[in-house]
This record gives C-alpha cells, sequence and structure tokens, in this order.
C-alpha cells in the first residue's frame, strides 16, 4: 500500500549514500551509511519547518481566543451541537485550524516506518526499494561502533556475529545505550514543548495527562529495542533537531504571556535601576524656612486730657 513512499525514502537514501562516496567516503563504511541516515533525516526535518512555525502561530492563536471559546461553552453547554457550530466560526473568523497542531507529527510519521521498513528490508537481504544487491550487501556488512545498522536488540549472537559485529555483546550495549539515548531525547523534547503549552494554557484541562505521557517518555526508549540500529540514528537526530529547532523558535516568538512577563521584568528592573539611581544622588541640606515678621501694634499715645477724661476749661 505505502511501497510508494517506501520508494522514494529509499531512492533518497541510495542518493544521498552515493554523494558521500563521492566526496571520499569509504561508500562500505558505517560512517557513510550513518551519515547517509542522519543526513535524509535533516533533509526531511528541514522541509517541515514551514510547517512547524504555521503550528506555533496556531498555537499563538489559539491562545488568544481561548476566553471567546470559554464564553461559548458556558453560553451553550445545553446544545452541543449549536456549540460546535459556534466554535468552527470562531475558528474560521481567526483564521485557526486546531488539525495544524498534530500536521508536522502526522507528516513524519509516515516518514519514520518508511525509513523502518526500508532497513528491515535490508537486514532481511531483500533486493527492494531502489536498494541493489551490492548496495544491500554493503548496507548489511556497515558498523557503526562495530555494530551493523541492520541490526537490532533481539538479534541472536549468531544473527550479529553473521551481520558483522566485531562483538554481538558489545553490539548490544551500544544499541542499549541508543534506546536510552533515544528515549531522554524524547523526555527533553516533550518537556521543552510542555513549558511552552504551560505559558500558553496555565488552565489546560489536559494538563495533567500531558505531564503523565511526558514522565512515561522515556519508557518509548523499549520500543526501540525491536528497531534496526539505522532507525535509532533516524530517531535520535529526528528528536536532537526538534529540540534545537524549538529553542530558536521558541526564543524567537515567545508565547504571550512570557512576552508580558519579560516586558514587566525589564520595566521592574529600570524603575529599580532608576530608585538605585536617586538613592545614590547626594540629598541637599534642607533650607531653612523662613519665618514670618509678626508686626505688634502699639496703641497711639493720647493727649493727656483725653487720658484724665478732661476738657478744655
Amino acid at each position: 500500500m505505502l511501497d510508494w513512499l517506501y520508494n522514494i525514502v529509499g531512492w533518497i537514501l541510495v542518493q544521498i549514500h552515493a554523494g558521500l562516496g563521492l566526496i571520499g567516503l569509504n561508500p562500505d563504511s558505517g560512517w557513510a551509511w550513518g551519515l547517509s541516515i542522519v543526513l535524509l533525516t535533516m533533509l526531511m526535518r528541514l522541509l517541515m519547518v514551514p510547517l512547524f512555525v504555521k503550528q506555533m502561530n496556531t498555537q499563538r492563536k489559539m491562545q488568544e481566543i481561548q476566553p471567546k471559546l470559554r464564553k461559548l461553552q458556558e453560553r451553550y453547554k445545553h446544545d452541543k451541537e449549536r456549540l460546535q457550530r459556534e466554535s468552527m466560526e470562531l475558528y474560521r473568523e481567526s483564521g485557526t485550524n486546531p488539525l495544524m497542531g498534530c500536521l508536522p507529527l502526522l507528516l513524519q510519521m509516515p516518514v519514520f516506518f518508511a525509513l523502518f521498513n526500508v532497513l528491515r528490508s535490508v537486514a532481511e537481504g531483500n533486493v527492494r526499494y531502489n536498494f541493489t544487491e551490492e548496495l544491500v550487501e554493503s548496507a548489511r556488512q556497515a558498523l557503526v561502533f562495530g555494530t551493523p545498522i541492520a541490526a537490532h536488540f533481539n538479534s541472536s549472537s549468531e544473527e550479529l556475529l553473521a551481520l558483522g559485529a566485531t562483538n554481538a555483546i558489545m553490539a548490544k550495549v551500544v544499541i542499549a545505550i541508543s534506546c536510552v539515548v533515544m528515549g531522554t531525547t524524547t523526555f527533553l523534547t516533550m518537556r521543552q514543548s510542555m513549558k511552552r503549552s504551560v505559558a500558553q494554557m496555565p488552565d489546560n484541562p489536559m494538563m495533567q495527562t500531558q505531564k503523565i505521557m511526558m514522565y512515561m517518555a522515556p519508557l518509548f526508549g523499549l520500543f526501540g529495542l525491536m528497531m534496526p540500529v539505522g532507525v535509532l540514528i533516524y530517531w535520535v537526530t529526528s528528536n536532537v533537531w526538534t529540540m534545537v529547532q524549538q529553542h530558536f523558535l521558541y526564543r524567537n516568538q515567545p508565547a504571550p504571556g512570557e512576552a508580558v512577563d519579560a516586558k514587566a521584568a525589564n520595566t521592574n528592573g529600570s524603575a529599580k535601576g532608576m530608585l538605585g539611581r536617586k538613592k545614590k544622588q547626594p540629598e541637599s541640606a534642607p533650607q531653612p524656612v523662613e519665618q514670618p515678621k509678626i508686626e505688634r501694634k502699639q496703641p497711639k499715645k493720647q493727649s493727656r486730657s483725653k487720658r484724665t477724661g478732661g476738657g478744655p476749661r
């Protein structure tokens, strides 16, 4: 059903591998095949950068219309059909599409499954998906840290040695470490996104569920035990890319709450700085207050005749 996608992913992988051979890397080495997977991952993620930017803008708009959505939920809480219709109208007016939040993940998963099937086909020695017999044999024998890229943790020691592993036990150790790294990077990626979600929607009712999923993320590394080393390389590279990409995008486009907090912090800092500068200014000595002059009116001196009450005789 998805053979067309597997053929595309296989063709791109083969072309990248051929290009690395042209610049001097040994085509049969694990570094050539491992780097081919890394470059394939980076190419896929680079093509999806505009979708992640669109996703961030959608999340910002969703946060801005949350008060209006709550009003609609309160007004039409007994009329689900009307609530859905009014909510869709609000999304349309604001230019918001809730599905954009899941689109990057939905587009990434088919590439993941395609690469998984291509590498599994290589591990089984099948000549498919634009791989020739020589390329299949080269990929099967390619070693990354002494571990075949087509091997997985459940491979028996005989299978690992048949694929060219220098040491079966060390190969399993390398695969186990890769699974731990995969689980750790998955946790850090979800934690980074979780902080962003809290800043945008502190009252998100799904917050507790998201926390549980975040702390269960390291367990995803257990699924890596069933995956070929090549798929682990893809997954770890994708997680590292996501963390770096989110860091720069979140820094350049802070959430509305974060922007306000930063502005307030700058304002407070400026005010404190101004107060501090004012305190450092020497206080001038108080000027004496001039007291008003009190004029005492002396009674006019009367003539002797007036004082004695006698008149002229």
